[in-house]
């Protein structure tokens, strides 16, 4: 059942002075306002497509490139040692190259610096190292704080050193033909050969 709001109580001072009926007539009955409207139902309609919601994207990590070698770029050179031959013989070979590492630490290198390869009878200073071992002899050229005097069977094992100096003092053709291009691979920046210069020559070249 619809409720019936109650009128409107209106002040006389807003709308003025209320009128009384005249005697004799019944004052009209009020009219009812009518209440709100309900809400119409949602009418039947005909479901339309559903389109499907578009799949989340997985976010592409950014692709960062990373620069390669420059075709333009230039290979580091190589350094070629620069190379001395003392001419001496077999028998003073051993002699020129004493002076040769007295000349060297006296223009300022440091012993450490300097290898010396024999490749006929051993360094007297290597001997005396070798009768304590070759451990102890090793351990003197790992320190690196000395001249070192290697015989050219062993000198593989030494590392490269910035002066290198060979006593051809001896030996097979094939023990210089193996000592001199070892040699030129340990030295850093010169190689010192004692020696005889047609001998050394035809293994080193002739650009010695």
């Amino acid at each position: 059942m619809p409720l019936i709001p109650e009128e409107p109580q209106i002040h006389e001072s807003a709308q003025g002075p209320r009128v009384t009926p005249a005697s004799g007539r019944t004052a009209p009955t009020p009219r009812p306002v009518p209440g709100p409207r309900p809400a119409a139902p949602p009418r039947p309609g005909r479901p339309g497509p559903v389109r499907p919601m578009p799949a989340q994207r997985t976010p592409r990590e950014p692709v960062v490139a990373t620069p390669g070698p420059s075709a333009n770029a230039a290979a580091p050179a190589a350094v070629t040692p620069q190379i001395q031959l003392v001419p001496a013989s077999a028998e003073g070979a051993l002699d020129a190259a004493e002076e040769a590492v007295d000349l060297l630490l006296e223009s300022g290198r440091a012993p450490g610096e300097v290898l010396v390869i024999t490749t006929g009878d051993p360094h007297p200073w290597a001997a005396h190292e070798l009768s304590f071992g070759e451990a102890a002899y090793w351990a003197q050229h790992d320190a690196g704080d000395d001249v070192f005097y290697a015989d050219a069977s062993v000198a593989g094992r030494a590392v490269s050193r910035p002066v290198v100096v060979v006593a051809v003092n001896g030996g097979s053709g094939e023990v210089l033909v193996t000592a001199l291009p070892l040699a030129l691979g340990r030295a850093g920046a010169l190689l010192i050969v004692c020696g005889d210069p047609q001998q050394i020559n035809s293994v080193l070249g002739a650009g010695v």
